[in-house]
Formats: C-alpha cells, structure tokens, sequence
C-alpha cells in the first residue's frame, strides 16, 4: 500500500514565500544579466554570532533533493536540509532612504544578533 506522502514526491516543494516586489526585482536582475538558466536560492549554513546563518544568491546548480516554488515567473530553490529552518520565512525587497535590499523574515528564528542575518 502507498501512502499519498510517496505519491507526491514529484511535486514536493518548500514554505518559503516571496513576495510580488522581491520576485520582480531578482527577475528584472536574472533578466538584465541575460540569465534564464539561474533560479534563487536560499540557504542555511553553520555559522554567524547565533550560530545559523542565511544565504540568498542566484545558482544554475540542481542539488539532488531541492525543493522549488516559482513566484511569478522566478524559480526559487531551497536544499532539502534548509526547508525546516526557513519554513514559513518571507523573502522581500526594500528600497527606502534609509535601506535597499531583500530581506527574510523567519518566524522561525529563535534569536539573532546585530547583524541581522544570523539565527539559531
């Protein structure tokens, strides 16, 4: 007997959230570079002053066991170990006087320290 968990391997994917301006922005870069074979990818690696951090960069690599969304036209991968620490997290962009970037809100993160993109 097969349980419905085996039957949607093919169509697995990860809880990150993008919203419509971070993914028009990494589109309109991906677009400007001339690059319709890179997808964005976020990351978690060791290390960081809370011990996890983030990692959001444009990759042509598939990693075997990825997990993606596509966000209006913007494929988004996340490495099967990442899933559970960025599940729930929201990717945006922001260009304000004070600040222009994208930033990760995780509801995940159990601390972070000053430099914003660290968490354990």
């Amino acid at each position: 007997m097969t349980t419905a968990q085996e039957n949607t391997t093919e169509t697995e994917t990860h809880g990150v959230l993008v919203s419509d301006a971070a993914a028009s922005k990494a589109k309109a870069l991906l677009d400007q570079e001339g690059r319709d074979d890179m997808h964005l990818r976020i990351a978690v690696q060791p290390g960081g002053c809370a011990g996890l951090r983030y990692q959001l960069f444009f990759d042509e690599r598939t990693l075997d066991g990825d997990l993606f969304r596509d966000f209006n036209g913007l494929k988004v991968a996340v490495d099967r170990m990442s899933a559970p620490y960025v599940n729930g997290a929201t990717i945006d962009f922001v260009d304000t006087i004070e600040k222009s970037g994208f930033t990760i809100d995780n509801p995940n993160a159990g601390g972070s320290c000053a430099c914003g993109d660290s968490f354990h």
